[in-house]
Order: structure tokens, then C-alpha cells, then sequence
């Protein structure tokens, strides 16, 4: 009998720091890395909260090193913000760029990276694998609980001229090293920890029940499900709980390893417009539309559905396998409420005359292609217009 044959790829960081002061170990990693002038892309809410400069007098005690700052990114990083640091980390002569926030310090550091050795601009790398050069060295220094940009080759831009989020997927902004420290994450508000704490879930759902998903990144998608489930509520209700801030950044970035690998689907693919039209949170728009999204797609992959269900610590014990599936549903939303994530898109400003150009454009997201089910246009409208 001929055998199919499918080749998988696992991508993820040469070196990952975890646990309580991590962070401490960045001027030893640098030394590793044979780089002594440091860029740090990151913004204002970073700089504003001091971690800006803690990571600024860490490198200046421990290796005399003399960072340079572009703090200016957005919470959806534009091609503008993107040409600003291509251009500042020209003009600076640094040899190497850290990246110091959650998803958004990441994306941009990404895009400044890439264009930085490749030339052209950011709109060239829309898609898949379009680099042809190495990035500088890089380290990625994460704060938040969710986007597990600091270990993906995912880099979502703001194309501002279309109102697009531009999705790159390119294994070369994959960074060299990433650092998820706990005490890094302890500042984050109750409603910022929720919104990235849903994002991290989202990776994981979407990433179980892809058309590629391996059993490596089901591993990884399941454990971090588990953990989340345990770990997000006490996360909100205290910031200062470490334990619950650790086991959450375990969790997001079991989540990333699952997704960087089986890709995503169409909550991303629909998340993505919401992001570029309208400039709306990224975690917010994940969980407000994963319900509607996994319901959508429950009949393809019931059976995986109902594993969701038992992570999230259900008991199925009895039920059809029906039955089980929708109770996984159940229980994301109410992990939703309790930790305070919006009920519906028109909470958010999202308007039903823009539907139908958002669908357009969420069907040639490249997220959507690695979806469980295949929608028409008129489907992912009506999947939107269910979350209004």
C-alpha cells in the first residue's frame, strides 16, 4: 500500500528563559550572542510602568551596554511604526534588537528586524516565507500572558493605507532567544490579563483542532488548555499571585508552540479585520468571537471538542459525544464572563455595514486556511453578526 507522504516542521526558539527572575540572565545571553548595542523596541506603557528602564539599567550594570529606545508602537503595530524603527535602528548603528512588551513590542521588533537586512518594506513580507536574509540577533523579553509572539514566526502588521492587519509567517522572525518571566507580568491589570489570557486560549483551541495539528502540538495545546483553566481566574482576580502568573506564562507559551506549528483558523482570520478596521484589542476580538467561531465548527471536529471540554474541567462522564462537544463551548464562555471580557462585538463599536468587507478580507486571511471547516462568505458574515 502507498504511503501519503507529510512532512511537519517545528519551529521555536533556539534558547527560552522560564520562571521567576529570568529576566536577570539578559546581559549573559547577549554576551552568548557576541552583541554589545542593543535596540529595544517597545511603548509607551512599557516605558511609562519603568520596565523600559529596568531593562536599561540591567544592561548598562551588567555589561556596560548603552540601549537605544523606539518606544512609539501601538497597540496594532503599523507599517508606519515599523518604517520609524527601521529607520532610527539604521541611524543608530546597533548590532542587535530586544523587544520588551507583549504582542505588540514583539510584532513591530519583528518588522523592523526583518526589513532591517532584507530592504523594501514591511508590505513585501506579507504571506509565507518571503525573507531571503537573517534578522539581527534577537532576544524577546515578554510581559503579558498571551500572544506568545516572543517564540512564534508570526508578525501581525497594520497595513494603515488598506486597514489590513498583514499576517507574516516567516520562520525568520522566529527569535533567537525569549525570556517569559513571571515578575515581568505581575503589573498587568485585571482586564489586559483577561483579554491576553483569551488569546492564549484561542491559540490552543484553534491549534487542537486545525488540519495539521500533530501530535506534538496537541500535547501542547491540551497542557496549556488545563492550565489556563486553572490559572487565568486567579490570575485576574489577583495580579500578584505568582504562581498563578507563572503557570499562565507556561500556558501561553505551550499555546504558541501548538499554534506556531498547526496554524490557527478563522477567529484569528475574522480577529485580524476587526483589529485593522477598527484598531480593536486583539485578545478582546479572539474571545468574544471563539464561541461563535467553534461553534461554527463543532460538527467537523466533535470528538476534539469534547477533549476542549475536559480540559477546561468538565465532566463529560455519560454524555453523547454531542453533548460533550457543546460543553466544551459552555465552559469557554463561561471562563469569558468570569474574568470580564465583553458579551458582543456592538459593545466594541462594530458596526453590521462593515461586514461584509471584513468577511471579505478575513477569507483571505492566511489563518483561515488550516481551518477545521470551509465557510462561504455568507457564513463568516453571519458568524460575525451572531457575535454582535
Amino acid at each position: 500500500m502507498a504511503v501519503k507522504e507529510e512532512v511537519y516542521g517545528f519551529f521555536i526558539p533556539t534558547v527560552t528563559l522560564m520562571g521567576i527572575g529570568a529576566h536577570k540572565e539578559l546581559c549573559n545571553q547577549m554576551k552568548s550572542l557576541g552583541v554589545s548595542k542593543p535596540f529595544i523596541v517597545s511603548d509607551k506603557g512599557i516605558t511609562a510602568c519603568g520596565l523600559t528602564k529596568q531593562i536599561c539599567d540591567l544592561l548598562k550594570d551588567g555589561m556596560g551596554a548603552d540601549a537605544v529606545v523606539y518606544d512609539e508602537t501601538v497597540p496594532n503595530p503599523t507599517d508606519n511604526n515599523v518604517a520609524e524603527g527601521v529607520a532610527l535602528y539604521e541611524k543608530s548603528g546597533c548590532d542587535m534588537i530586544i523587544t520588551l512588551g507583549g504582542g505588540s513590542s514583539h510584532d513591530c521588533g519583528k518588522g523592523i528586524g526583518i526589513v532591517s537586512t532584507n530592504g523594501g518594506s514591511i508590505h513585501d513580507f506579507e504571506g509565507v516565507d518571503k525573507s531571503t536574509k537573517a534578522m539581527p540577533p534577537f532576544i524577546a523579553i515578554n510581559t503579558t500572558a498571551g500572544t506568545a509572539s516572543e517564540m512564534t514566526r508570526f508578525c501581525i502588521i497594520t497595513d494603515t493605507s488598506r486597514k489590513v492587519k498583514m499576517a507574516i509567517v516567516d520562520w525568520r522572525v522566529t527569535p533567537a532567544i525569549a525570556i517569559n518571566d513571571p515578575l515581568l507580568m505581575m503589573g498587568m491589570p485585571p482586564a489586559l490579563t483577561a483579554a491576553t489570557g483569551m488569546d492564549a486560549l484561542t491559540h490552543s483551541v484553534e491549534a487542537y483542532v486545525s488540519t495539521i495539528a500533530t501530535p506534538v502540538t496537541d500535547a501542547c495545546a491540551i497542557k496549556s488548555i488545563e492550565l489556563i483553566a486553572d490559572n487565568l481566574r486567579p490570575a485576574v482576580a489577583n495580579g500578584q499571585d505568582v504562581v498563578a502568573r507563572d503557570n499562565m506564562a507556561y500556558a501561553e507559551y505551550l499555546a504558541g508552540m501548538a499554534f506556531n506549528n498547526a496554524s490557527l483558523g478563522y477567529v484569528h482570520a475574522m480577529a485580524h479585520q476587526l483589529g485593522g478596521y477598527y484598531d480593536l484589542p486583539h485578545g478582546v476580538c479572539n474571545a468574544i468571537l471563539l464561541p461563535h467561531v467553534s461553534e461554527f465548527n463543532l460538527i467537523s471536529k466533535l470528538d476534539r471538542f469534547a477533549d476542549i471540554a475536559v480540559a477546561l474541567g468538565e465532566n463529560i462522564d455519560g454524555l453523547s459525544l454531542r453533548d460533550a462537544a457543546d460543553l466544551g463551548l459552555e465552559a469557554i464562555r463561561i471562563l469569558s464572563a468570569d474574568v470580564g471580557i465583553p458579551a458582543s462585538l456592538t459593545e466594541l463599536g462594530v458596526k453590521t455595514q462593515d461586514l461584509k468587507i471584513m468577511a471579505e478580507n478575513a477569507m483571505k486571511d492566511a489563518c483561515g486556511i488550516t481551518n477545521p471547516r470551509i465557510p462561504t462568505l455568507d457564513d463568516v458574515i453571519g458568524i460575525y453578526k451572531a457575535a454582535l
